[in-house]
């Protein structure tokens, strides 16, 4: 149910005075954008990636699996930083304040799986043979 013209000044106002009594706060209310996301993952990564290294080169001088363990370390690392953040899954909020998934989502009725489609193309295959 949206909310009225006067509960949405009352709002507005209320978000305004925060703002100026504590901008610190506020800002971080807002959220962090996409780009900042990426910016610390990207931060993660690297931190990652030199930690990694630094025991590879330790395991260079003492065993081998010290420099296993940070090769797996860098891998991850730059896996991390290389993948997009996941976004947050959206739903529908019903009138009655309870959410459900987003109808758009997950497959449509009467589609098959992709293993039904594979079946049936195998099937389609050995009986043109």
């Amino acid at each position: 149910m949206p909310l009225s013209d006067h509960e949405q000044k009352m709002l507005e106002q209320m978000e305004q005075a925060l703002a100026a009594e504590d901008p610190k706060f506020a800002s971080q209310m807002q959220g962090s954008s996409l780009a900042s996301m990426q910016r610390r993952r990207w931060l993660i990564g690297a931190v990652g990636i030199v930690l990694g290294l630094a025991l590879v080169l330790v395991g260079v001088n003492t065993t081998m699996w010290v420099g296993a363990i940070g090769f797996a370390v860098m891998v991850t690392a730059a896996v991390f930083a290389a993948t997009p953040p996941r976004r947050a899954a959206l739903g529908v909020v019903r009138g009655d304040g309870s959410t459900a998934p987003h109808p758009s989502g997950g497959r449509k009725k009467g589609q098959k799986s992709f293993m039904d489609r594979l079946d049936d193309r195998w099937e389609k295959r050995q009986n043109n043979w």
